[in-house]
Formats: structure tokens, C-alpha cells, sequence
């Protein structure tokens, strides 16, 4: 088939080539931004448009709890921030544009940290970066003593920052300033090698590296023992966070915390990061971080791993597979990863926790966000906005503010007014030993609750004794066993005291008595009221330790007969006979 042709024998194509040469190169070029603004809209992820649809409304922020949640219904309920909705700033209307802007300039308040250098027990330093309350008054900054009264009762928060960063992040000192403003002290535990401190140990921290806020909170609750503890971590710094939380359970002296922008599953977050042209955009970025920070410490560094391997990494998983893996001792990375993920504790937190996660969030994505893990445990409140980016959530038309920061002030504030703070349990430290203790090494016997008989430990000469004269007063006499026994070991303590007289003055808020005179006389007891609350259990204790007894008894001595009978029969039967045999020939010899 022939080729259509013009009168003037132009083909098809030519005539086309004509055509477009007709149209002004002007509207080619528009045409072309048009395709680039497109595809950079999509890029980017931009929502101006719709925003710009929704009346520049904001998205509806979106909260997941349990239904019979007292956090939510008495703490959350009363944060108007949760209920309302995010705008982000116009002109960063973009996940990329917000996290960008945020690591670069993030308009922070302007205030002075004081530094406070502690040494963890491996040998490492962490620097404490502290804000008080005090520093703030009258709006002159840094006028106060920097120092803090062992009974002061003003919240402390302790605040724990993401990857590579420091206190002097700008998210970090939007948090540290607001929280500052309404009366709290706060201080900022950095990352072990960060804030301008360099590594004094062969420890590194990593993404699920607990220990070092384990202890700094132990020693801020021990310093500070009526001031109640908050904690905020951001990014790995809410990884660490809600993974510490699962961790302790009931037994952490931490009364409210917050997440912010968690990764939740870091092997999740992983395979995301580097899946798209943008996200590998952040991984390359953060693994430059990454080897700055290793760079700072090298002379440590390249002596516990390959430092050539380090250096040529370019990627976050990369540096984990040289650099985390080998110094903290994980098989591969993707047990690092598994082990060290957040979402595997959520369900122990027994704190109140408030989680806030953007949906698009380009380095934590909301694949990992662990929706009914939070919907499951009664502490925990989840708040999810459709924007925000990472740590970023600007708001204003100047995106003078962090969106986030408020709806954690207004939650630690409501949970700090309210009677939902978590409390410690009380540790008995007095009535409880360590297996190595014996009754052979102390006399002090302590009847436990579900009939067992420990050894307690050798505090003092005195307390012992007068405990065992108020448990023997309330003794049953037919407790008889029991009661020569401990009669037999207070004798013994007794004797060994016999000349001695002294006096053992004890703090009585750790449960210590405080006792004077010799071994004749009767010690005074401060906790009588205590003892004899705890007769009950103690009564109920003994009795059931001597039913078991006699129980015991009798059926040691039923296994003794029924695996004794046969021999005894067998015996029995052998002397018989004997037995007959020697009568028979009695009778034959008088025969």
C-alpha cells in the first residue's frame, strides 16, 4: 500500500512537521512547564490543591485507642489539638519540602542549654543538656543558679532525639522551649558521641540501645525522687522510647511519655526507604550522616570494625551491616532489626503514651505503624494526620511553629493534673533476697503469701529479732514446728548479741526499723502497724504449711508401707517356714 500523498507529493509526516512548525515555540514551553509541574507535584507528594479543596481546612487528625481507655477518656479527651485538625504551611505543602526545610534552618527559639556530663557504668558519656523552668522567668534566660532542689515537684521531662541528632536540633529546641515555657524542667539525654562528646567506651548506641536512657532515667528518679518523669523520643529517639517502655513494664519510675514519628518496625521502614528515587534520596542522605558521625570517632571505630567498609557505605543498611552489627554483635541485620523494632513491645507498655505519625511521613512509612497493637493496650493513644512529614508538621503562614509540639504539651499537662499518672510499684527490697541467701547465712524467716518460706537478707542485728517477737505474738500454738524453729533461730541471735548494745538508725520510708537496747529487752518496731495488717496472710501462711506438713507425713508413711509390704511379706514368709521346719523336728527327735 502506497504512502498518502499530497498534491504537491508531501507525505502524512511531512505535512504534520509543517503543522507543528506553525505553532509559536511560546506555547511549547508552556506546555512543558505544565508537564514538569506535574510531575514535580508528584514527586514532591504537594497537597496545595487539596487544601486548597477542603476550604484550607486541614486534615481531620485521626485517633485509635482502646474503647475502655481511661487515658483517652480522661487525658486525651481534654487536648484540643487531638480533636481538631493540621494545616501545614502553604508554601511547604509537601512532605519533602517540610522535612528539607526542617533540617535546614526549622526556626528555632533561641535559649542556652546547661551541660551536664554523666558516666554510664560501661565507661561512656552522655551529655545532658538541661532547660529549667527557672531559666525562663521574667524573660531573662540563663539569670537563674541552674540548680535543682531534691524536693522540688516540678515535672521534669527528659527528651530523647532522633538519628544523629543532638539538642540542638531544631525540633528538639521547639519541644525543649514550649515545654520550658509552662513551668517544666527538661533536659536533653543525647545520643552517646553526639552534642560535641566523644566516645569514652567501646559502646555505641543504635536504634534499639535502651540502656543508656534505662540509666539515665534511674539516676534523674533517684535525684530527683518527688519530681514526676516524663519522656518524649523522637524518630529512633521514639523507637528507643516505646521500646524501653515494653521493656520495664510496671517497673519504670517514667509517669507519661510521647512518640513522635516512630519507624515502628525498622525492617519495614528499611525495605521503604529503599524502595523509590525519593526515599533512596534520604537514605543516602542518612547514611552521610551516619558516616560523619563515625568519622568523629574513628580511633574507636576502626579498631572493633573493617573502617574501609564503613567509609564506602551508602546506605543506612550498609553502615548497619558493617558498623552496628559487628560492634553490638548481631548475626545479620535483618536480626538487628527484628529485635530492635518498637512494635514488638507495645503491647507491655503500661504507661500512658501518646503516638503521633504522619500518613506521609518519607522516611517512617505508615506500612509499619502497628494500628491494632495500639487499639489493644489501654495506655497507649495513637493520633495519625494525613501530613506533616518527618518531625516537621509546620503551621502558620511564617511555619513559625511545630504542630506536634502542642498536642504533646497539652497531653503531659492534662496527665500531670489528672489522678492517671503510672506510678511505680513499691520494690520490697527488705523482703526479698537473691537465691545465695540462706536461712544458714540469716535467721529471718519470711512467710510469703502463697505459703513458701524465704531467707531474707542480713540487714541489721535488731530488726530481724523484733520482727520474729511480733510474728511469734500472733502465732497459733498449734503451729508448733514453725515456732521452735524460729524461737531456735532468734535464740541463736540472741546469744551472739548478748553482750553488744547499739543503735541502727534507718531511713523508715525504705522500710528499715529503727531499734535500741540489748538482747533482753523488747525492741521497739515502728512498722507494728505494718506487721500486724500483714498477721493475716502470715496465720493463713503457717496453717497451710502445717496442713501440707501432715499431709506430708501420712503419705510418706502409706509409699513407706505399700513398697515395704512385698518385703515384709517375703521375710514373713521365711521365717515361718523356718519357723515350721524347727517344730517338726522337735517333734521328730521326741518321737
Amino acid at each position: 500500500m502506497k504512502a498518502a500523498v499530497s498534491s504537491a507529493g508531501e507525505s502524512a509526516g511531512e505535512l504534520l512537521l509543517r503543522a507543528a512548525a506553525l505553532v509559536p515555540w511560546t506555547r511549547y514551553f508552556l506546555a512543558a512547564l505544565a508537564l514538569a509541574a506535574v510531575l514535580l507535584y508528584r514527586f514532591l507528594e504537594l497537597h496545595l490543591l487539596g487544601d486548597l479543596l477542603r476550604g484550607l481546612r486541614g486534615g481531620r487528625v485521626s485517633l485509635t485507642f482502646h474503647p475502655e481507655s481511661q487515658v483517652y477518656h480522661r487525658v486525651a479527651s481534654k487536648c484540643r489539638s487531638l480533636h481538631g485538625r493540621y494545616l501545614t504551611t502553604p508554601w511547604l505543602a509537601s512532605p519533602h519540602l517540610q522535612t528539607l526545610f526542617l533540617s535546614i534552618s526549622g526556626r528555632p527559639p533561641s535559649f542556652t542549654y546547661r551541660r551536664q556530663l554523666y558516666t554510664v557504668r560501661d565507661g561512656g558519656t552522655i551529655a545532658l543538656d538541661w532547660l529549667l523552668a527557672s531559666d525562663l522567668e521574667d524573660g531573662d534566660i540563663g539569670t537563674s543558679d541552674g540548680t535543682i532542689s531534691k524536693d522540688d515537684s516540678t515535672p521534669l521531662l527528659v527528651v530523647i532525639p532522633g538519628l544523629t541528632s543532638d539538642s540542638s536540633a531544631a525540633y528538639v529546641k521547639h519541644l525543649v522551649f514550649s515545654m520550658a515555657i509552662k513551668g517544666w524542667n527538661v533536659v536533653v539525654s543525647n545520643h552517646r558521641g553526639l552534642g560535641g562528646i566523644s566516645i569514652t567506651s567501646d559502646c555505641f548506641y543504635n536504634a534499639g540501645w535502651t540502656a543508656d536512657m534505662r540509666e539515665v532515667v534511674s539516676f534523674l528518679h533517684q535525684e530527683y525522687p518527688k519530681a514526676p518523669l516524663f519522656t518524649v523520643g523522637t524518630s529512633i529517639g521514639a523507637n528507643i522510647v516505646v521500646k524501653y517502655l515494653g521493656e520495664e513494664g510496671e517497673n519504670t519510675p517514667v509517669a507519661g511519655a510521647a512518640s513522635i514519628c516512630s519507624p515502628w518496625d525498622l525492617l519495614v521502614t528499611s525495605k521503604f526507604i529503599s524502595r523509590k528515587l525519593v526515599q533512596r534520596c534520604y537514605d543516602r542522605a542518612l547514611a552521610i550522616g551516619l558516616k560523619g558521625y563515625a568519622k568523629l570517632h574513628q580511633s574507636v571505630l576502626a579498631r572493633l570494625a573493617n573502617w574501609e567498609a564503613i567509609t564506602s557505605s551508602h546506605s543506612i543498611r550498609e553502615f548497619d551491616r558493617h558498623a552496628t552489627c559487628v560492634v553490638a554483635k548481631y548475626e545479620t541485620v535483618d536480626t538487628f532489626y527484628r529485635k530492635c523494632s518498637s512494635a514488638n513491645y507495645i503491647g507491655n507498655v503500661s504507661v500512658p503514651l501518646l503516638c503521633i505519625s504522619a500518613l506521609d511521613d518519607p522516611l517512617c512509612t505508615r506500612e509499619a505503624i502497628p494500628w491494632d497493637e495500639c487499639r489493644a493496650n489501654k495506655n497507649i493513644v495513637l493520633a495519625t494526620t494525613p501530613n506533616g512529614g518527618h518531625l516537621a508538621f509546620f503551621e502558620g503562614l511564617t511555619a513559625g511553629k511545630l504542630w506536634w509540639v502542642r498536642p504533646v504539651s497539652e497531653f503531659l499537662c492534662a496527665l500531670h493534673d489528672g489522678p492517671y499518672m503510672h506510678r511505680q510499684k513499691a520494690q520490697g527490697h527488705d523482703l526479698h533476697s537473691s537465691l545465695e541467701s540462706s536461712i544458714d547465712k540469716s535467721p529471718y524467716v519470711n512467710f510469703m503469701e502463697d505459703g513458701m518460706v524465704a531467707a531474707l537478707t542480713d540487714d541489721g542485728p535488731n530488726n530481724g529479732d523484733s520482727l520474729l517477737n511480733e510474728v511469734l505474738g500472733e502465732i497459733e500454738p498449734n503451729d508448733s514446728v514453725v515456732v521452735q524453729h524460729v524461737k531456735q533461730n532468734q535464740n541463736t541471735r540472741a546469744i551472739q548479741n548478748e553482750s553488744d548494745s547499739w543503735l541502727d538508725d534507718k531511713n523508715s520510708s525504705e522500710g528499715n526499723v529503727q531499734a535500741h537496747g540489748g538482747t533482753q529487752e523488747q525492741r521497739e518496731v515502728p512498722y507494728a502497724n505494718k506487721i500486724s495488717d500483714a498477721i493475716g496472710p502470715v496465720k493463713k501462711s503457717i496453717n497451710q504449711l502445717s496442713r501440707s506438713q501432715g499431709k506430708s507425713i501420712w503419705l510418706l508413711a502409706y509409699i513407706a508401707l505399700v513398697t515395704s509390704w512385698p518385703l515384709l511379706g517375703a521375710l514373713g514368709f521365711f521365717f515361718r517356714k523356718r519357723l515350721s521346719n524347727s517344730l517338726l523336728s522337735r517333734k521328730l527327735k521326741k518321737s
